[in-house]
């Protein structure tokens, strides 16, 4: 396929949605997946990250390949969950989406830096954008070893050369202002949720990174 190395995850955007508008599990999820080649350019500074993302994916889509049917909806298995009572499980789809959703925040505001900070070194960029996203949920070992992680951080320009250069800008805001309102929308749902699990805010959000 020819474009950048968001191409794929721009074109999966597009099928993201149903014609109802509810998101759909398959094509949601391939989208993140389409994501993790962007982080190996990384390389060792995003190994916590990439290993974050593909574990919440693979806990999400072991749920709907055992009944694709019944799981088409993203929200669907959370709802059952909620249901059931069991969404505040370390292991749950609930907690698995609830930070997949955080990761990838934590990637948005890494790639909307890059364009806005023009002048920030990379180490700056993840810094920040940790900051404002994932450090409020990490305890203190994980923060810790995200911001020795962070300090692996490559080269700016030589990260945008190998990802595309100037020219993968265009392709960068993009997919911030597409997949953004697919972020938000998952906030929203959680939220909507936690009101009906009064402990799901205090079970769920202040897990750490790694219970993935």
């Amino acid at each position: 396929m020819e474009g950048s190395v968001f191409t794929p995850a721009l074109e999966g955007i597009k099928h993201v949605k149903s014609e109802d508008g509810e998101l759909l599990t398959r094509p949601f999820l391939d989208v993140c997946k389409h994501i993790l080649p962007v982080i190996d350019k990384f390389g060792h500074a995003m190994v916590l990250v990439k290993s974050d993302i593909g574990g919440n994916i693979t806990r999400l889509e072991t749920k709907y390949n055992s009944d694709p049917a019944k799981y088409n909806c993203l929200y669907s298995m959370v709802q059952e969950e909620v249901e059931n009572k069991t969404a505040t499980g370390s292991k749950s789809c609930t907690n698995g989406l609830l930070w997949l959703t955080r990761a990838m925040d934590f990637l948005v505001e890494l790639f909307r830096n890059l364009l806005e900070h023009p002048d920030w070194a990379m180490s700056q960029a993840c810094s920040d954008s940790y900051s404002k996203t994932l450090k409020k949920w990490h305890g203190w070992l994980a923060s810790s070893t995200f911001t020795v992680a962070m300090k692996l951080a490559p080269d700016r320009s030589k990260f945008m050369e190998v990802i595309g250069g100037d020219a993968v800008k265009d392709d960068i805001q993009k997919f911030l202002d597409t997949f953004t309102p697919l972020l938000q929308e998952n906030h929203k749902f959680l939220v909507r949720q936690e009101s009906t699990t009064t402990s799901l805010g205090a079970s769920v959000g202040m897990d750490a990174l790694k219970a993935s």
